[in-house]
């Protein structure tokens, strides 16, 4: 691979004098139209190795993506497995196959970023006691073989393969890390894993490695540096709004008895975030999955409505239930969004978790709006957002 090393200066430049020509790559990439883009995330998932119903769904699935012709994206938020089945180059074959297969797969661009199933959790006993660093490699292998370019479709994105500062060359191996400018909105997809809370879960449940500590620095050091590029690219292409995509649910308990315990390690990705946040001044959108429930919410200020999916399979959907005095529905314990924004007090921000892992399959259909920065927001509406949840009755 060919790597163009730029300083972060130049690399912005060069990325704004370019962006007005990526813009024209979508279907819907003008400023007087609406943008739809279909996120999904954690799909598809099984109990077990031999529990193929969902892949085996899953043609059926993109094939109702496929459906809806104003969809001109597609975002895949991680978790292209569940932390039940075995890590695998041949099932990471499996899923490239059937997203970019020519007669069923997708027919717009994918663009994707890695969950902690397919290479951080690969070491756990249950995902088959492989080697983390190794199946990260089968993933930018397949998944990233061509540096710039969306899945399936072709689309022009920024990688930082090839737009890294040149003073920390390891950079260039995060392939996966990609940003580009469309309908107004720069978007900018990081390589965050949930689950180990950033892969601070020691691999083999042995003692911490030299390996692994290299890998965490490394990477979150890679990381807070494509997000003060992507925040520097909105800035220079004065861009009305930005979007963020990350696997990470960097908020959830995730079985921890206090929130501080499980955001240790992500704490650094939330200060960057709402820093540049604050200074940017209009609307930040960030995806996530990981948790696998559908949430709403703002958890930069304290206070801020949260809407999430009820926990009855007989009334999910796409009606969700506000949460209320800091208490989930259902009578779950203090919520940690709300509670705990850390001080932060930022009105321009949003977060969606998409929906994953259980039936029905479901996807999400964000839009964002024609000459709209920021307004009114709700349950389904944020900025120049809007989305739906569109939730798939499957064979």
């Amino acid at each position: 691979m060919q790597n163009k090393v730029v300083s972060l200066l130049v690399g912005v430049s060069l990325m704004a004098a370019a962006g007005s020509v990526l813009a024209h790559d979508s279907r819907h990439d003008d400023d007087r139209n609406v943008l739809s883009i279909a996120v999904f995330g954690d799909a598809p998932y099984g109990l077990k190795d031999s529990d193929a119903a969902q892949f085996d769904a899953t043609p059926a699935f993109i094939g109702t993506i496929n459906a809806d012709k104003g969809i001109s994206l597609v975002f895949h938020a991680g978790d292209i497995h569940s932390g039940k089945q075995t890590c695998s180059l041949a099932y990471d074959q499996s899923i490239y196959d059937m997203w970019t297969d020519p007669s069923s797969g997708f027919k717009s661009p994918l663009v994707y970023t890695p969950g902690d199933n397919e290479w951080t959790d690969c070491h756990k006993a249950k995902e088959g006691g492989q080697d983390p660093l190794t199946n990260l490699s089968y993933v930018r292998d397949l998944f990233f073989a061509n540096p710039g370019h969306a899945l399936s479709v072709d689309k022009s994105l920024f990688s930082q393969a090839d737009y890294y500062d040149a003073t920390y060359p390891t950079d260039a191996q995060f392939v996966e890390n990609v940003m580009w400018e469309q309908n107004g909105v720069v978007f900018v997809t990081v390589n965050v894993p949930g689950g180990s809370n950033n892969d601070e879960d020691n691999w083999y449940g042995a003692p911490r490695t030299d390996a692994q500590t290299k890998e965490i620095l490394t990477r979150t050091g890679a990381t807070q540096r494509w997000l003060d590029k992507g925040f520097a690219y909105a800035e220079a292409q004065h861009a009305r709004a930005v979007v963020l995509m990350l696997q990470a649910d960097m908020w959830d308990l995730d079985g921890t008895a206090q929130a501080d315990q499980h955001i240790a390690n992500y704490r650094q990705y939330i200060d960057n975030i709402a820093l540049h946040t604050a200074q940017f001044g209009k609307p930040v959108l960030m995806i996530n999955g990981d948790s696998h429930v559908y949430r709403s919410d703002n958890p930069l200020k304290k206070g801020s409505p949260c809407f999430i999916e009820p926990s009855s399979p007989a009334t999910s959907g796409a009606v969700a239930e506000a949460c209320t005095d800091g208490i989930m529905p259902g009578g779950n314990p203090v919520d940690p969004y709300l509670t705990q924004p850390y001080g932060y007090n930022l009105p321009n921000f949003h977060r969606i978790v998409v929906h994953g892992s259980s039936a029905p399959m479901e996807w999400l259909k964000l839009q964002i709006k024609p000459g709209e920065s920021f307004g009114h927001n709700g349950p389904n509406n944020f900025g120049p957002f809007s989305w739906q949840r569109q939730v798939q009755a499957l064979p």
